[in-house]
């Protein structure tokens, strides 16, 4: 593919057709082939970037091998060129396993390898370990986008890997993969949202516009935030925070360069403790932190737990200062306090959250506990294109089902809204 028109060659039927000829596409298997700068311009055009796609935080997680071939990430890079100007680009590993990406295709690996075909390698288009919606394609351009799509596919074909899988997509790259015949699945994660202030400035006045000014006022302080939940969510939440408070445990929150040596060295023996308490190796070694912690710091906020002088837990958060979002994760401890990872993971993050005007807090995969602590299921998305149609068309069939299950566990979900009636 390196240096040649994507011109679309499959022909498999699941979609694509004649690309822009002027539209070419080039392989590249280090990400460090290419400058930070026009990495990053490219992100912060698109529609829903993160920090997690950032050129620095990939290149941390390759140059300290984290996310490296001899972990199963063989990073590869498509760069879209118009007329030799960089137009988009896609980051995607050719994996030997599907750990550390929280989509869980393990069922259709274990039916591919039983019906005597290969499903490793794979390509993955997703941020290593990190399960945050965002953009995958990185471009503003519909057509760029669409080239991306179409030369993974071909990548697919050409090299006879089994499938290509866009984890937690942004809405234009999954509107954009359906039209170009990829097969969507649906999954859930849980996020907290303050409330907003736009409808606060409505020019209306009457009663009606009163009500919905206070509805829309973000949340004054935690203890504003507890009293829209219902009364046994709210009991909850203080006897969690009372306990741990009368465990002699306070916090302190440190952000970007108020992290230091020592207290990343904390944090990091509470998250390789937290692993190997559930039988696992840690993702993320020592370097990777310091890595970000030197190219990112602007980026990070740690909630440190101490008691009798002691450090005894710690909560990492990842920080989006330009849309004012918080992400959730890692923690650990090195003392086994009641209720601490809930204070860590989501009282002290949420506090912190009000305090500065923060508008959303994202807890990460999983954990329908979290809707007892104020954060509600949220629908995340990703992309399927498999090249064996036979096996295709079976998956399809499971994704239907799949989905029409999921449907109804979000509606059981809603249900049990933890927040009182509007």
């Amino acid at each position: 593919m390196d240096g040649t028109s994507t011109k679309d060659r499959t022909g498999n039927g699941n979609g694509g057709g004649a690309i822009a000829p002027t539209l070419t596409v080039e392989l590249h298997h280090d990400l460090g082939e290419i400058d930070a700068a026009p990495w990053d311009g490219l992100l912060a055009r698109c529609s829903e970037p993160t920090i997690f796609l950032r050129h620095a935080y990939l290149q941390a997680l390759h140059t300290t091998g984290c996310a490296a071939p001899p972990t199963g990430w063989q990073p590869l890079v498509l760069l879209a060129r118009r007329d030799g100007a960089l137009a988009g680009a896609c980051l995607v590993y050719l994996k030997s396993h599907s750990y550390g990406e929280y989509v869980f295709d393990w069922a259709w690996a274990n039916a591919y390898e039983r019906a005597g075909h290969r499903y490793y390698p794979k390509l993955l288009g997703a941020v290593p370990f990190t399960p945050v919606q965002g953009t995958r394609l990185l471009t503003d351009d519909p057509e760029v986008r669409q080239v991306l799509l179409q030369a993974l596919r071909q990548l697919t074909l050409q090299e006879k890997f089994s499938s290509a899988h866009l984890l937690f997509l942004s809405r234009a790259d999954r509107d954009a993969a359906e039209a170009d015949g990829w097969m969507l699945r649906t999954t859930v994660q849980f996020h907290w949202e303050n409330r907003q202030a736009e409808a606060a400035t409505l020019p209306l006045k009457d009663d009606t516009a009163n009500a919905i000014r206070e509805l829309a006022r973000p949340y004054g302080d935690f203890a504003d935030f507890l009293s829209s939940l219902t009364r046994d969510k709210r009991k909850k939440i203080q006897q969690e925070r009372r306990y741990v408070r009368e465990a002699g445990v306070t916090f302190q929150a440190l952000r970007g360069t108020e992290i230091t040596d020592a207290d990343w060295d904390h944090f990091h023996r509470c998250y390789e403790r937290t692993y190997r308490a559930h039988a696992s190796t840690p993702y993320l070694n020592r370097a990777f932190f310091a890595e970000v912690a030197r190219t990112l710091p602007e980026h990070w906020l740690l909630f440190v737990a101490w008691r009798d002088g002691e450090r005894v837990a710690a909560s990492l958060v990842a920080l989006d200062p330009a849309r004012r979002t918080a992400y959730g994760r890692y923690w650990g401890c090195t003392t086994e306090i009641p209720h601490l990872h809930f204070c860590a993971c989501y009282h002290e993050p949420l506090d912190w959250c009000i305090r500065e005007g923060w508008l959303r807090f994202e807890g990460g995969a999983q954990g329908e506990h979290k809707m007892a602590r104020g954060l509600m299921p949220v629908e995340t998305h990703s992309a399927h294109w498999l090249r064996h149609p036979e096996f295709a068309d079976a998956v399809a069939r499971h994704l239907e089902r799949e989905a029409a299950g999921m449907g109804a566990y979000l509606d059981e979900l809603r249900e049990r809204n933890p927040f009182k009636p509007s």
